[in-house]
């Protein structure tokens, strides 16, 4: 197995990079791209595609948008069409610890050279389109540019993409004939740049609807669901709703896996055991069903059932709901919408609080909101600062838990925050649980030593 470059960071990236044999070659320029933020709009993908041959036209794609679920829903669908014996690539965002997690194919994540090899073709583009007079490309451009490159080289029978951020600007939305299109669960996220209302933010993330092209979506605020389905009429694309189409009902579950029986309007599927433990999974098991019975019925056959069973219980996507090797229970949760379903998966599975939590934030995250939700059965919380930029200083970050009736105090560092928590939970059935930001779970799993 090749290397695969760990860079969580700004900061870790640039350190990681030192005495790396990749060290001063095309990765400083892909860092340098970070420089030039996040600029919503299509025609700087497009002029890069197009200097790389429009790879993006070669393979099936189904395209998935939303705030919350996008990876989980990617990685079952994936897992069910693979099963269907069909080469699946997937494009995800961001990675929790290394870069290569966001391309991979048959279950496997890109090798580290030939993600160099093609970053430096990609690389090569995209100066040639600033050097005409074009945008200089962003850091999600290229990597969007290098998925689609290499799943044209290894030739995927279907690309899962999932959008960056939002949809109809996203880097992604160049697909423009996608099988079918899946919207998951619209929230208050990213409100500066995709609008400050759920009914705003859903048209963004409907922008991905094509023309004739079904789109799934699944359970959404009423606002979310009018203008999802107004557009959605509107380009003509048959919309089906996910919780009406398919029911999964949890019939046990745990910290490490749950049993669920599935069944659809054509199919009995039976009870499978899922390695996906957290409650709030059902939502997404529903979408992944029904995404897969939509592509199929395009192409005017019925999946088959097994597949359905098998691509769900060896489905995975670290950081959700997870336990680390080390003793912790790990989840992404990070807006107020998220922390609702982690609660009830929290509670669902035994954890009824008071519990001890060790929390860091972005700063532009909506904190308060998802302080409020989570001392419903967080006892006490260790506030630590993550390795991001925007990282919410940990003394204001506590504070804000106290307001919300928390009991929070300040920690310097992950690690320390991780000893004074498991110091409180010693060895008792309970875990300490770590939420608030990928990235703060994307340094516990590197710290951890948990496979991902």
């Amino acid at each position: 197995m090749s290397e695969k470059i760990s860079f969580n960071s700004p900061e870790k990236e640039a350190a990681a990079q030192s005495g790396d044999k990749y060290a001063g070659s095309v990765l400083d320029a892909l860092f340098k791209r970070r420089t030039f933020g996040i600029k919503p709009g299509l025609d700087t993908i497009r002029a890069l595609l197009f200097q790389l041959g429009d790879p993006h036209r070669t393979f099936r794609a189904v395209h998935i948008a939303g705030t919350n679920g996008k990876g989980s829903v990617s990685a079952m669908l994936a897992s069910i069409l693979g099963k269907c014996g069909m080469r699946v690539g997937v494009y995800t965002s961001p990675h929790l610890v290394r870069m290569n997690e966001r391309f991979a194919a048959d279950g496997r994540q890109i090798e580290t050279d030939v993600m160099m090899s093609l970053l430096e073709e990609v690389e090569e583009a995209a100066n040639k389109v600033s050097e005409r007079g074009g945008a200089n490309a962003t850091f999600f451009e290229i990597t969007t540019a290098l998925a689609f490159l290499w799943f044209r080289r290894i030739g995927v029978d279907v690309a899962v993409v999932e959008c960056g951020l939002g949809g109809r600007l996203d880097a992604t939305n160049v697909l423009e004939e996608p099988v079918l299109s899946v919207v998951t669960r619209i929230g208050l996220d990213h409100t500066d740049i995709l609008g400050h209302t759920v009914g705003e933010i859903a048209r963004e993330k409907a922008g991905i609807i094509k023309p004739g092209r079904p789109v799934v979506v699944g359970a959404m605020p009423e606002d979310a669901g009018k203008t999802i389905c107004s557009i959605a009429s509107s380009r003509g694309s048959r919309l089906i709703r996910a919780q009406d189409a398919v029911c999964a009902v949890r019939l046990s579950g745990d910290l490490f896996g749950q049993r669920v029986r599935i069944e659809s309007e054509s199919e009995k599927y039976g009870t499978v055991n899922m390695k996906l433990a957290a409650s709030y999974q059902l939502e997404n098991i529903a979408l992944a069903v029904s995404a897969a019975e939509v592509f199929f019925e395009s192409f005017g056959v019925s999946i088959p059932a097994a597949a359905v069973r098998e691509g769900l219980s060896s489905a995975v996507w670290p950081g959700r709901f997870m336990m680390t090797e080390s003793g912790e229970l790990a989840d992404g949760a990070h807006n107020p919408d998220g922390a609702v379903v982690f609660v009830r998966a929290l509670k669902d599975a035994g954890l009824r609080g008071p519990l001890t939590f060790v929390t860091g934030m972005c700063a532009d995250k909506d904190i308060d909101g998802f302080m409020r939700i989570v001392s419903q059965v967080c006892g006490e919380m260790f506030a630590v600062p993550i390795r991001n930029p925007r990282s919410e200083n940990p003394e204001r970050l506590a504070a804000r838990a106290r307001a919300a009736g928390i009991r929070a105090v300040p920690a310097s560092s992950l690690s320390e925050g991780l000893r004074l928590a498991h110091e409180r939970t010693g060895c008792g059935p309970v875990p300490p649980v770590v939420c608030g930001s990928l990235y703060l779970v994307g340094e516990l799993l590197e710290m951890s030593g948990s496979r991902h």
